[in-house]
């Protein structure tokens, strides 16, 4: 099953930092162009720079945290209906 969601849902979740961490070891990232508070794009981009400070970590892994919290009963079922 496939639910479409905005990316907007997505960059709330933290996961952009952490997804993009990992696109740094290749040299990549995904990009959000925003204005005034709204996405008007999103797409991959080489890039020169490597990790994020502290503070953006941090800030994104208690976003993760909180996603998780929020949705882990969903994870969970859906993990467990998948195994059968």
């Amino acid at each position: 099953m496939v639910r479409k969601k905005e990316w907007s849902e997505f960059r709330r979740t933290g996961l952009v930092l952490i997804i993009n961490q990992i696109l740094h070891v290749f040299g990549w990232a995904l990009v959000f162009d925003i204005e005034n508070d709204e996405i008007k794009n999103v797409y991959p981009a080489r890039v020169k720079f490597r990790g994020f400070d502290a503070k953006s970590a941090s800030d994104a892994y208690l976003k993760v945290t909180n996603y998780l919290k929020k949705n882990i009963d969903e994870l969970d079922k859906e993990i467990k209906e998948n195994e059968q």
